[in-house]
């Protein structure tokens, strides 16, 4: 008997998180896009408070759709780079975010590059947003939302499943297991 896998794919983002839950056939359970805002003006609080309160709100989304699904497996792009001081500091946010789910739930979790999803679904290590929905759409039967920012975070977290089919072995495994 096949035993239950089910991987949870993320493109982490502190501004629009966005993931698909996936069985061991590549069938798409679930797609989204988990949406903060900074409101520490509207509120009148402290940025550092609204940056905690935006990674409870993606904790939480993320913690329900883990448990609603039964993950059994996380797969994430490796966030890099950074313009500017704040961004490093989300970066570092949602990498500790992931791996924390990770650790405390007891899933395993593997990262990947950016360039590496968009080599291996593209042929090369920089794409347009529009290439990617693209390539995905041939690849994956994916409920569009028509919402730009929406689709592109599903898309980049699909592009991240999609390496992985090709990289690593769990998913191998657990494909070939009956």
């Amino acid at each position: 008997m096949k035993p239950d896998f089910i991987v949870l794919t993320n493109d982490p983002s502190i501004t629009a998180w966005g993931y698909a839950v996936l069985d061991a056939q590549d069938k798409i359970l679930a797609t989204g896009c988990i949406k903060t805002e900074p409101l520490y003006k509207k509120r009148r609080t402290r940025k550092g408070d609204d940056t905690v309160r935006r990674v409870s709100e993606i904790n939480q989304r993320l913690i329900k759709v883990i448990r609603h699904y039964k993950v059994t497996y996380l797969l994430t792009e490796l966030p890099h780079g950074s313009q500017n001081a704040s961004a490093a500091v989300m970066i570092g946010i949602v990498t500790g975010v992931v791996q924390t789910l990770s650790d405390a739930l007891e899933l395993g979790v593997e990262w990947y590059a950016e360039s590496d999803a968009k080599k291996c679904l593209l042929g090369k290590n920089s794409a347009t947003k529009r290439e990617v929905i693209a390539a995905i759409d041939n690849i994956y039967d994916v409920d569009w939302k028509g919402i730009k920012y929406k689709d592109e975070a599903v898309a980049d977290a699909l592009a991240v499943h999609n390496v992985a089919k090709t990289q690593s072995s769990i998913l191998q495994l657990f494909r070939t297991m009956k």
